[in-house]
């Protein structure tokens, strides 16, 4: 099947070159320039060792994504596994380390669940999103805990600032009784600007649960609203306030038989900033906000189960130096204080973190870029911890560049990990022991280097890493219990080919426990990726390939008293076809039809994924 996917691709392409040669206005592939994640300042994307992703507002129109762990399937380093359909739990592998490794910001405001230490990818509007940077890689020397294996930052939707207001307007429907509609109005007044955007997405859903039990559909609803409005003074100094909130339900199929729940959610952040040239050569930023990740659980019959809700404070000092025209430091602090308010009674309801860092970034004999970071945190659950990160880049001649990364990490236990309370058992429950408080931080050390190529036909990067995990949580109650080694190989290809804009991204990952020499659980360890686009005139085509090996996971054995047991799930191949028509320079059609192939696979054990589907939608933008 593999192979006769990519004759047909490529047939197309032969096909379509001499309509490429007549199409003038065909672009060769754009690919983003700058980077912010990286190093928390603006750097150019050729000047950084690190491994970077970047997808703009014009990259979710062109694949007509509806979810966040949609546009992030096929991403270089990144494996989506989700339960279900449209707001089913989701969880996100970079680079084989575990969901809980990933820290996740939106416009610098750290977000996610204390108690779980994962955030609901699938539950973020992406109606609401403007720029998504993945960074790849250990960045605790940046960021402090959780970015073990690297950080994913969102950045909300800020129009287009022009004097006269811009208007975006999307409407569509689909497969499952799905809908979306949203609409975003931009501006700038003097030396003022405004972003306000308002989105709504629901689905009937299908069943997720492979079972007979839990035979019925996993409905979603979620409507959220987005707005900005900054000024900018005489003196350069600027002033921004941010706010975005998604709130609604869905209905998902628990792992064990007749565990059938509905959730209202509600994902918020609202926070400030303001950045000031205090002398001409130091840049200062202020940021100040709040993230909410509430979710209130309901039994069947509707009767109240049970809440946990999240609040995190942050705050952060940023303060970017010039040295010189080759030198920049960047001093900056950050403070936390995370809270937890649970219908059960958690040992411990908040703690805070505080964590002080320096990087310097320099650039020798015009081709060397080199950076260096050290962090010193101190988090009220464990005490002080150290990281610090190394990064160097040459750019050679005929646009060959090398990279070499080395760095450590550490994530800090969640409230879940440490505080969780002894529960009973239930009929549909087994009951469990309670956290861990003695818990020792998550560690590791990563080194990585590679190669990339940037010319008139495209652009590559071959990317190989190592890393070493020590005091990894696991069983339960919970223990620092393993030891893992992830290595792993990148592969990156953006290009015209025949005429087509095409990417190709290939991940082959090596997970295993240290000590046992088993595979870890829950990553494939081969991805492909490959999509190829075109314009024809009034008309855009395109079309999304992915491919994934298989991946083991525990499951507990409800027949055997829940003994825990393996298992293997097979890998699979999905194909999406896409197409737009402009009706003109306002006006455009939709359409997209998901899993071509009607592959029936999973990638979570027991959960279903959608067949076959489609979606179709209008979109206005002046």
């Amino acid at each position: 099947m593999q192979k006769f996917i990519a004759g047909s691709l490529l047939l197309a392409g032969f096909n379509a070159q001499s309509q490429a040669q007549e199409n003038p206005t065909n672009n060769a592939l754009e690919l983003p320039n700058m980077v912010v994640t990286a190093t928390r300042t603006e750097v150019a994307k050729n000047q950084l060792a690190s491994a970077a992703t970047v997808y703009t507002r014009k990259d979710i129109e062109r694949l007509q994504v509806r979810t966040l762990p949609e546009l992030l399937r096929g991403t270089t380093g990144v494996d989506i596994v989700q339960s279900g359909g449209y707001g089913q739990p989701s969880s996100v592998f970079m680079r084989g380390t575990d969901s809980n490794h990933v820290l996740v910001l939106i416009d610098g405001i750290k977000v996610g669940s204390a108690t779980l230490g994962s955030s609901p990818f699938e539950l973020i509007p992406i109606d609401q999103v403007d720029r998504v940077e993945i960074i790849r890689g250990p960045q605790s020397s940046l960021y402090g805990s959780e970015a073990l294996g690297g950080v994913i930052q969102i950045f909300t939707r800020k129009g287009k600032q022009l004097a006269k207001p811009s208007v975006t307007l999307d409407a569509g429907g689909g497969s499952y009784d799905t809908y979306s509609a949203a609409g975003t109005v931009s501006g700038k007044w003097q030396n003022s600007w405004y972003t306000l955007g308002a989105s709504s997405i629901g689905s009937k859903g299908f069943n997720a649960k492979q079972s007979p039990a839990d035979s019925d559909p996993d409905g979603y609803q979620n409507t959220a609203l987005n707005a900005r409005v900054g000024h900018r003074f005489d003196s350069n100094a600027e002033i921004e306030a941010f706010f975005m909130r998604a709130e609604g339900t869905n209905e998902f199929d628990g792992y064990f038989t007749g565990d059938i729940d509905n959730k209202e959610f509600v994902e918020q952040i609202v926070g400030v900033s303001g950045s000031m040239n205090i002398t001409d050569n130091w840049h200062s930023i202020l940021r100040f906000g709040q993230s909410r990740d509430d979710q209130d659980f309901f039994k069947p019959g509707h009767e109240f189960d049970s809440r946990y809700n999240t609040t995190r404070w942050n705050s952060s000092w940023l303060n970017e130096l010039t040295l010189s025209d080759d030198h920049q430091l960047v001093l900056g602090a950050d403070y936390r204080v995370d809270e937890v308010e649970s219908s059960i009674a958690y040992k411990e309801t908040s703690r805070y973190d505080v964590g002080v860092f320096t990087e310097l970034r320099s650039q020798i004999l015009d081709d060397h870029f080199l950076t260096a970071a050290v962090r010193w945190d101190e988090n009220q659950a464990f005490g002080d911890y150290v990281t610090g990160n190394v990064g160097w880049r040459y750019n050679w001649n005929y646009g060959i560049s090398l990279l070499a990364n080395f760095g450590n990490a550490f994530r800090a236990p969640t409230f879940n990990e440490l505080y969780w309370p002894a529960t009973p058992a239930s009929s549909y429950y087994p009951g469990d022991s309670g956290g861990n408080p003695n818990l020792k931080p998550e560690e590791s050390k990563s080194v990585e280097a590679g190669i990339s190529g940037d010319h008139d036909w495209g652009k590559w990067e071959v990317r190989a890493y190592h890393t070493d995990i020590d005091n990894l949580i696991g069983n339960w109650p919970p223990e620092n219990v393993s030891k893992a080694q992830i290595d792993g190989i990148e592969t990156e290809i953006a290009a015209q080919l025949l005429g087509w804009n095409a990417t190709l991204n290939l991940n082959l990952l090596n997970p295993k426990d240290r000590e046992t020499n088993n595979r870890l659980k829950g990553r494939a360890d081969k991805m492909l990726s490959f999509d190829l686009s075109r314009s024809f005139g009034q008309f855009d085509l395109g079309t999304h390939v992915v491919a994934q090996g298989g991946r083991d996971y525990y499951f507990y054995d409800e027949n055997d008293n829940f003994a825990q047991k393996n298992k293997t799930i097979s890998g699979f191949v999905t194909v999406d076809l896409r197409s737009a028509y402009h009706l003109n320079k306002n006006w455009m059609l939709n359409a997209k039809l998901s899993n071509l192939l009607d592959d029936k696979y999973q990638t979570v054990n027991t959960y279903n994924t959608a067949g076959r589907n489609f979606f179709f939608s209008i979109h206005y933008n002046n």
